[in-house]
């Protein structure tokens, strides 16, 4: 979500780059939820950390408690920021329940990356 969010909404600024310690597949929710701002992700993929290990990064930012612990050592980083959010996934409950957490998340990503990167 936040590089979505951060690649068309702070795109004259900013460009993200996603990536997890595991390999699985963009959520569903989490495209619905994005389409709200009118942010389409629908071509978006799930990326690897060891993709980047040697690309120089300003901020790496780690976005749950799981990554902060497994995520990689990257040496060109020039911050490296930690700002945990519920994992919408971890939601149990209907289609509508579901939808709602990923919501919720997204909101949160979006009011915390407003405030962070306005500072940047």
């Amino acid at each position: 979500m936040a590089e979505g969010i951060v690649n068309n909404l702070f795109n004259d600024r900013f460009e993200a780059f996603s990536a997890g310690t595991e390999k699985t597949f963009v959520k569903p929710h989490t495209i619905d939820a994005l389409k709200d701002l009118n942010i389409d992700i629908s071509d978006a993929r799930s990326k690897l950390t060891i993709e980047f290990k040697d690309t120089e990064f300003d901020i790496v930012v780690t976005v749950c408690d799981n990554a902060r612990e497994t995520c990689p050592f990257f040496p060109g980083a020039k911050e490296l920021v930690h700002k945990s959010f519920q994992d919408p996934s971890d939601i149990q409950g209907n289609e509508k329940e579901k939808l709602e957490a990923f919501k919720k998340t997204r909101d949160e990503i979006r009011s915390w990356l407003d405030n962070f990167l306005s500072t940047r």
